[in-house]
């Protein structure tokens, strides 16, 4: 018998968001999934991916458009 798969999680390192920054991505997470055209969800995910990475620590691995919607997904699965 087969274990079910476990359910994977990004591996992010902890941001520490200024208040702003931390409101326009909950923002964008709702356009993101009200959003019917796939272009214009990259778009808002693009835009994440490069604000989630300015506020990075130095060292820490930039984060790719893939990282970026699978915070989407997990952000709309802990609802």
């Amino acid at each position: 018998m087969t274990k079910p798969p476990k359910r994977e999680r990004l591996h992010a390192p902890v941001l520490d968001l200024p208040k702003e920054v931390a409101v326009a991505f909950m923002e964008d997470v709702r356009a993101y999934y009200e959003e019917s055209s796939q272009t214009k969800r990259d778009v808002i995910a693009v835009r994440q991916l490069h604000t989630l990475n300015e506020h990075l620590p130095p060292r820490a691995k930039r984060l790719r458009l893939s990282d970026v919607k699978e915070l989407f997904k997990q952000m709309r699965q802990a609802k």
